[in-house]
C-alpha cells in the first residue's frame, strides 16, 4: 500500500467509525435489538461488522447514555440482552442526521 492510500485509509477509518455508531442508534430506534440481529442488520444494508468492533461500540453508547439495555428471556439458552435507543440517544440521533443531509449538500455542491 503506497503512502496516499494509506492515509485515505486512515481517513476513512475515522469517517465509518463515527458512522457505525450512528447506524448502530438507527437500527436500535425502532425495537429493542439483540447484538446478533443488530450485525444482520447492518450486514444487509452493506455495512459489514463483526463481534470484536460491535461489543465494544454497544457498550460506549451505552455507557454515554445513548442505549440502554433490558434482558429478555430466550428460548435458546440464558437471558439475552437486548438494546434500545433512549430519549437523549434519539435526540442525538436525529441531529446527526440533520447533520448527514447538510454534509451530504455540500458534498454535491462540491
Amino acid at each position: 500500500m503506497n503512502d496516499y492510500e494509506e492515509y485515505a485509509e486512515q481517513l476513512t477509518t475515522q469517517l465509518r467509525k463515527g458512522f457505525l455508531a450512528y447506524c448502530v442508534l438507527r437500527v436500535c430506534s425502532h425495537d429493542p435489538m439483540y447484538t446478533s440481529d443488530i450485525i444482520r442488520t447492518l450486514s444487509g444494508a452493506e455495512l459489514v461488522v463483526v463481534e470484536g468492533t460491535i461489543y465494544p461500540l454497544l457498550s460506549r453508547l451505552q455507557k454515554d447514555g445513548l442505549l440502554a439495555h433490558e434482558w429478555q428471556e430466550s428460548e435458546q439458552g440464558p437471558p439475552r440482552k437486548y438494546y434500545k435507543i433512549t430519549d437523549f440517544g434519539k435526540n442525538v440521533e436525529t441531529s446527526v442526521s440533520k447533520k448527514i443531509e447538510s454534509l451530504n449538500k455540500t458534498l454535491k455542491k462540491l
